[in-house]
């Protein structure tokens, strides 16, 4: 499996994970209805959830993350 495929997945997870988190609280514990419940987690768990990409060095390919509650860029290895 190729960098840049864990990375697409590693990043779909950990949107998937916090949508349905912040899926179920919105439901739960506002008054909204309808599509504002699936589009506050939608934009929530976009903001919220980290960034990876692959990049290829000299040393070879390698995979990143950025996140927001986390200062500066981490290999992942």
């Amino acid at each position: 499996m190729s960098k840049k495929t864990k990375a697409f997945i590693y990043q779909l997870i950990c949107f998937a994970v916090l949508f349905i988190a912040v899926r179920f609280l919105v439901a739960t514990y506002t008054n909204l209805t309808g599509y504002w419940i699936p589009l506050t987690a939608f934009v929530v768990g976009t903001i919220l959830a980290p960034r990876f990409q692959a990049i290829t060095t000299r040393d070879g390919e390698k995979l990143f993350m950025k996140w927001i509650f986390i200062k500066g860029i981490k290999e992942i290895k």
